[in-house]
């Protein structure tokens, strides 16, 4: 494993004698833009496998993307090599149809220090709630991005993050893909945690439960989705959505295409960078 290598897959040439608060934010930009959030392998009858080399292989050598289990670990590893002060914590992501966070911790995403201030960097949560930039540990602070305003609240020990919504402009409106419930206000949770500082075995049992259990989005449906300069792609099934973020004031717009199984494979290629070594089954 080489850090030059991985530089390479995410297109990065800067220089990064600093493990500064600019370094991280570039490093991390140029990850998303990267290297895509995708389940691709459960569909593809291939195991997912929960260590280092595997996750560096898949990620850095086969061009391919991955969950936040092997995205996030791949960048704590990058980052521990520059020499930043970081830890892995445990989220549970909040599950809209339910109304409710998951009682196990699924998701997984890292804490960096920088001159005594504490960031969340996570690339790995997909689609339209992912940061484009390291958040800042302050509860009830708003923290706008391109993608929209993001917060944390702590209550007692637990952190909340959640992100403000933005209303979508669907050309001939089209049925909006994205399965969330209606909630009140504008407000989306997206997950909770604490900053008890984990290891990555902590999560060999979640990497085969997510695998195996019928239960579990990432069963369910194949995603795939990779984060542009405008906004983001996204693939989940046969339904290929385009975002482009304000297109319009506090407006996203949202163009949804669905594809055929040929399509799918050249969507993945041309806009994703994939090609699969197994046959996907969207």
């Amino acid at each position: 494993m080489n850090i030059q290598e991985y530089f390479a897959r995410i297109s990065y040439n800067e220089s990064h004698q600093d493990a500064d608060l600019q370094t991280l934010t570039v490093i991390f930009q140029h990850h998303i833009q990267a290297i895509p959030f995708e389940n691709l392998s459960m569909h593809c009858g291939e195991t997912i496998e929960l260590d280092l080399q595997s996750i560096y292989n898949k990620i850095v050598r086969k061009k391919r993307g991955g969950w936040c289990l092997e995205s996030n670990y791949l960048l704590f590893w990058a980052l521990q090599e520059l020499g930043y002060d970081i830890c892995i914590l445990g989220g549970s992501s909040y599950e809209p149809a339910k109304k409710t966070y998951t009682a196990e911790i699924n998701h997984i995403l890292l804490k960096v220090v920088i001159k005594g201030n504490s960031y969340i960097v996570d690339a790995a949560f997909g689609g339209a709630y992912q940061a484009w930039q390291p958040l800042m540990l302050i509860s009830g602070k708003d923290q706008a991005q391109i993608p929209g305003i993001f917060r944390f609240m702590e209550d007692n020990g637990t952190w909340y993050f959640e992100k403000v919504k933005r209303k979508h402009y669907i050309p001939e409106q089209q049925s909006v893909p994205f399965t969330d419930t209606p909630e009140l206000g504008n407000i989306r949770k997206i997950y909770t945690f604490t900053l008890q500082p984990r290891h990555i075995n902590d999560f060999q049992e979640l990497n085969t439960y997510l695998q195996v259990s019928p239960d579990t989005i990432l069963r369910k449906k194949s995603i795939c989705s990779l984060q542009t300069t405008e906004g983001l792609y996204a693939l989940v099934g046969w339904t290929f959505t385009e975002m482009k973020y304000n297109y319009m004031e506090d407006m996203d717009l949202l163009q949804v295409t669905t594809l055929t199984d040929e399509e799918v494979e050249k969507t993945l290629k041309d806009k994703f960078s994939i090609v699969l070594e197994s046959k996907l089954v969207p």
